[in-house]
């Protein structure tokens, strides 16, 4: 309480901002507070895994870092050009020269943005995006938590309030509409995609990550293949990714929530997204093949088919333009919520009486 305190009164007296009275400061305190006991608790009791953790977030930017050149090659090959094949040999120096070019140049702040709030949701978003790897399924996990599936959830909704502080506290229209776009369509595809979830959840009977990777032997969603298809839409809706890329919409709203972003800041941003594009595609491979022939190389196996389906998400973005803001609204009411709703009901009779 001391804490929270001390926080309430920097942002009252001391930051002259104008989120005082906005349900924004009641958020930004709670997430500080909750970031500190968790922190503290495994401080105490898990030193060891956090180390682990460290280590796991490394080698995530690491593959992120060459996620992007894979990117920018596959769409240069797809547009009849060659990608960046300057930096090293092969282009392979490229994210590297890229990351310095990002950390090293000037941060732009508006003067009239809430300055404190600008920079800190970048920073919030890269450790929500970073929470996720925490429940990352594997032989050898160094953290279980028997309702990941729930953790996941959780976390990868709270994404959006990263883009709605982001956005709103820019004070810039183009960065208003892209925040705003961004949480109407979190709302309209959360619901289709959390009955997809609970959809597997009947089928492997467990909210455990780690159970359903070393007792899974086959996909859920490849049993029913209109649910896998409202799945591989929605998330892509869920990291904004072409095309329903709409809160960074550059044809519409100039760079969309991320408007006033340059530098490190626009950096996290970038992060955060390729970072939930690898967890996403890791969790698709787990609940749609889910299918390891080798026990003992069950790791490679899972690997090498998130890496499948993180380029289909390369595939799609050069192959599809953006589509209508008002169609994925209209998709995700109209066709996701009932469909996915008569396939949980189809799959409870099969679970139950057959």
């Amino acid at each position: 309480m001391l804490f929270i305190m001390f926080v309430e009164f920097i942002f009252q007296k001391v930051i002259p901002l104008q989120i005082n009275k906005t349900p924004i400061f009641f958020i930004i305190c709670n997430f500080i507070w909750l970031l500190f006991l968790f922190a503290f608790y495994a401080y105490l009791w898990r030193v060891p895994g956090i180390f682990s953790s460290i280590f796991v977030f490394v080698l995530v930017l690491i593959a992120i870092s060459f996620f992007t050149l894979l990117e920018r090659k596959v769409l240069g090959y797809i547009q009849l050009r060659k990608g960046p094949n300057k930096v090293g040999l092969l282009g392979l120096l490229q994210p590297f020269a890229d990351a310095i070019k990002l950390f090293t140049k000037e941060v732009n702040i508006p003067l009239v943005s809430n300055r404190i709030p600008f920079i800190i949701s970048p920073s919030i978003g890269l450790l929500l995006a970073f929470l996720l790897w925490i429940i990352y399924p594997s032989n050898s996990p160094t953290w279980i938590f028997s309702f990941g599936i729930l953790i996941f959830l959780c976390v990868s909704s709270l994404g959006v309030y990263t883009i709605l502080v982001s956005g709103w506290t820019s004070n810039s229209k183009y960065s208003l509409l892209g925040c705003v776009r961004g949480v109407a369509q979190t709302i309209s595809y959360e619901v289709s995609i959390s009955l997809v979830l609970l959809s597997c959840l009947i089928i492997f009977g467990s909210f455990n990550f780690i159970y359903i990777y070393q007792y899974g032997y086959i996909g859920s969603l490849l049993l029913f293949f209109p649910l896998a298809s409202i799945w591989f839409i929605t998330i892509l809706a869920e990291t904004n990714r072409t095309p329903f890329d709409f809160s960074e919409g550059e044809s519409e709203l100039v760079s969309g929530f991320n408007t006033e972003y340059s530098g490190f800041t626009f950096a996290l941003i970038f992060i955060a997204e390729y970072i939930n594009i690898i967890y996403i595609s890791l969790v698709t491979s787990l609940i749609v093949i889910c299918f390891f022939r080798f026990n003992d190389l069950k790791n490679l196996e899972l690997i090498f088919y998130c890496l499948i389906f993180s380029f289909i998400f390369i595939w799609i973005r050069g192959s599809f333009p953006r589509t209508r803001y008002d169609l994925l609204i209209g998709l995700t009411w109209k066709s996701f919520l009932p469909g996915s709703l008569t396939i949980i009901i189809f799959i409870i009779f099969i679970v139950n009486f057959i």
